[in-house]
């Protein structure tokens, strides 16, 4: 039984599943071929099972050899059925061993099963010598007492049917000396005369046995009279006392009797029938004939059989011994639990005391025997967590699962002791899976993160850190869905990168809640906890426009005095995106020849001439090309360059009126001539279609351009008188970017009214100073008088 509970027990941690093998069965004794004593199925998922039968105790060809076929996908059948050879006889045989093998890969276990073989009471008849036209003959010696008990008439199956059992053949004399009698447990019993004188007659008796619903039959017995010998049997011991063990076998010897006479034989007079032992007819071998199972049949502690011996050939020379067979108890079987096996999960916040199971176990040897029980853990990480409270497995400490490593597992036995003879254990796996639960929510940090305002898109600024007091604690994701587009936070480590342009002067700050969720921290993964938390982002300036002037170009007329300085303008420059960047730098980088000219700070100054230096009674003008440049304090520095067109006419005495006061020209504000271009940017498609149509048009229009050009050269070749001023805004417009005003030559004008004729002048202002009007060229710089 402990190798059948083996098996089961490794067929339930998954090796081949067995379910439904009987450890006994009984069968009828009329069972015929083919017949299928039973089946049961068993599970093998990875291999092609086999099931043999390897032995049959006692030896015999009753049973073929076992089938299997498959039933489900991983579940086969296996089937014990009886061969064409079987002939059950519960009298002959009534107890048979089988033992199966069951194969399953590299996973071998073998099993017994157990038949009893039943009486059918359907076949029960007059069997043997009584019931054969050979007639059972009897011998007795003419000495035995009237009325002596002469013969057991055994028929085999028949005592459970209470026969009814006479004579029905003629006993008259004076052949019959007088009435043999039967009676209806098969006694035949002496006449009441006695048989004294009689030896040497046979006395021939039919018997007639009524038994079940009208069923009888008849047979014969011969009674032959003998002599009285002249010798005496008697047994060579005249009390035995034996013990046997309970594990002895049928067909095993128990004991063997031995009587002095001739031609001894022996038989069991008490009790009759005996269902446990028999007597060897010739030599007095006393065997057992069924299994001892003291626990089932308490009775067979203790038999006394009588003993009868007595010759053969004068059956009246007998004697009679008593034995006493005593059988002692062996323990056999370990105890039977339930569970067999305890696989079982707990939370880790189960508390103290919380109850994982009760043991329920029985000794088959002794069912109200006491038994103990004994826990020992096998885990080395908390070998007290569990404890065994009177058959009653309980938790016994605080389980934690968020210690680093895996959540654990409690290994254990528990081990039930009988107290049998040899004692006998059962062990009684049991594992302990503690699982984990989430108990905590996340958290993470309120942080601050900068980036400066030029930063490209994926640029990492950070990463928010979420912890988590459950184990594992990483099992972290981020989420700031909702919150600003222009960032975002990487779902698995928490990274925050910069995904569009930044504008500091649009905003300088962003405030992104970030959500943590926790996930994998629960036997159930739909138990999760969030928590949040705020990353504020700071926006870093970055100098990214650059000055703008107003205006960007400046033409204006000044009188240059010798040995004094004169104020020319004001440079006014900002940057309209960025109001409070008001720190300049101011450069002249070009068209201050003679170092005429220098600022201070946004202030254009023309240094006069100091005496001794040359002096040039002539106008000119100087084209100054001013960097203006963004001094903050952080790079880049950008810069724009301003433009301004100084047309310096030298002080002359005699062009001065008379006048009793004077007018400082440091005071005089020169006459500012602007003229605002407008900027146009417009679209792909637009100027590709303008240049069509632009081109289509020159080619209609080159005829009448070349026509004005012509007409326009005669009108300055022939002036009939000077010409007009200019509007004002025409005096800043030019052909060209800025460094063509630098690179612009120098001309100064002709001394003679003739020369007139061959410069174009395009502008005309006024002297503050004299109010009179003048002529200049935008190009050259060149001046005249009117």
């Amino acid at each position: 039984m402990a190798l059948l509970r083996s098996l089961v027990l490794l067929f339930m941690l998954g090796v081949p599943d067995l379910q439904g093998l009987p450890w006994s069965l009984n069968i009828s004794e009329s069972l015929g071929p083919g017949t299928v004593l039973e089946s049961f199925s068993f599970n093998c998922s990875s291999f092609m099972p086999v099931l043999e039968l390897l032995s049959v105790k006692p030896p015999t060809t009753f049973f073929n050899p076992p089938s299997l076929t498959r039933w489900q996908s991983t579940y086969y059948v296996g089937k014990v059925t009886l061969s064409s050879s079987v002939r059950l006889d519960a009298l002959a045989v009534n107890h048979y061993e089988l033992q199966l093998r069951f194969t399953c890969g590299t996973h071998v276990t073998e099993a017994p099963l157990f038949l009893d073989v039943q009486r059918d009471l359907s076949r029960v008849q007059c069997a043997g010598l009584f019931a054969s036209p050979a007639e059972e003959i009897i011998q007795v010696r003419e000495s035995v007492t009237p009325g002596a008990h002469l013969y057991t008439l055994l028929l085999p199956g028949l005592e459970l049917q209470g026969p009814q059992m006479s004579i029905i053949s003629a006993q008259d004399p004076p052949r019959f000396p007088g009435s043999f009698t039967i009676n209806n447990q098969g006694w035949l019993q002496a006449p009441s005369q006695g048989l004294k004188g009689q030896a040497g007659k046979d006395f021939p008796l039919r018997i007639s046995v009524t038994f079940g619903q009208g069923r009888n039959c008849q047979g014969m017995l011969m009674v032959k009279v003998l002599p009285v010998p002249s010798s005496q049997v008697s047994f060579l011991e005249q009390l035995q006392n034996i013990t046997i063990p309970e594990t002895q076998g049928p067909g095993s010897e128990v004991a063997r009797v031995r009587a002095r006479g001739f031609h001894v034989r022996y038989e069991i007079i008490s009790p009759v029938p005996c269902p446990r032992f028999s007597i060897g007819y010739a030599d007095g071998a006393i065997r057992l004939t069924t299994p001892l199972e003291l626990a089932q049949d308490p009775g067979a502690a203790v038999t006394r059989l009588q003993v009868k011996a007595f010759e053969q050939q004068r059956p009246w020379a007998s004697a009679e011994l008593d034995l006493s067979i005593s059988v002692q108890a062996v323990n056999r079987w370990p105890p039977h639990c339930v569970p067999a096996l305890l696989l079982t999960q707990i939370p880790e916040t189960a508390p103290v005391g919380s109850v994982l199971d009760t043991f329920t176990c029985t000794d088959p040897d002794s069912p109200s025997a006491a038994l103990h029980y004994h826990l020992w853990i096998h885990s080395s990480r908390d070998p007290t967590s569990l404890c065994l409270q009177d058959r009653v497995l309980e938790v016994n400490t605080t389980l934690d699962c968020d210690t680093p490593g895996p959540c654990f597992q409690l290994s254990a036995s528990m081990i039930v002791l009988d107290d049998g003879q040899p004692p006998m254990t059962t062990e009684i796996p049991v594992l302990v899976t503690v699982t984990p639960v989430n108990e905590f929510s996340p958290t993470c940090a309120p942080s601050i993160l900068r980036v400066r305002e030029n930063a490209r898109p994926h640029t990492l600024l950070g990463s928010v850190v979420g912890t988590d007091m459950d184990y594992p604690q990483g099992n972290i994701e981020y989420d700031a869905s909702g919150g600003p587009a222009v960032f975002t936070v990487d779902r698995r480590n928490g990274e925050v990168r910069l995904l569009g342009p930044l504008d500091y002067e649009r905003q300088r700050l962003y405030r992104l809640t970030v959500q943590v969720l926790d996930h994998d921290q629960d036997q159930d993964p739909t138990n999760h906890h969030t928590g949040s938390c705020t990353i504020t982002i700071e926006v870093e300036d970055v100098n990214d426009h650059e000055p703008k002037c107003e205006p960007p170009f400046q033409e204006l007329t000044i009188h240059a005095f010798h040995g004094r300085s004169v104020e020319v303008t004001k440079v006014s420059c900002w940057i309209p995106q960025e109001p409070q960047r008001l720190a300049f730098s101011y450069n002249i980088v070009g068209g201050n020849s003679q170092s005429r000219f220098s600022l201070q700070g946004a202030v254009l100054v023309h240094n006069g001439v100091v005496s001794g230096s040359p002096w040039s009674p002539q106008s000119r003008t100087y084209e100054l090309l001013i960097r203006v440049a963004d001094a903050g304090p952080t790079p880049p520095h950008l810069s724009t360059t301003a433009t301004i067109i100084v047309h310096l006419v030298p002080w002359r005495v005699s062009t001065v009126a008379p006048s009793t006061r004077r007018a400082p020209m440091t005071s005089m504000n020169p006459l500012l001539v602007t003229s605002t271009e407008a900027f146009w940017q417009p679209e792909a498609w637009f100027v590709v279609v303008l240049t069509v149509t632009g081109t289509l048009l020159l080619l209609a229009l080159g005829w009448l351009l070349s026509r004005l050009l012509r007409g326009a050269a005669h009108r300055f070749r022939t002036p009939k008188k000077p010409a007009q001023g200019l509007l004002p805004n025409s005096v800043q417009r030019t052909e060209g970017p800025t460094e063509g005003l630098m690179e612009s030559p120098r001309i100064e004008m002709p001394q003679g009214p003739n020369s007139i004729t061959s410069l174009a002048f395009d502008g005309r202002a006024q002297d503050p100073c004299t109010g009179r009007d003048y002529l200049f060229n935008t190009r050259t710089g060149a001046w005249y008088w009117l």
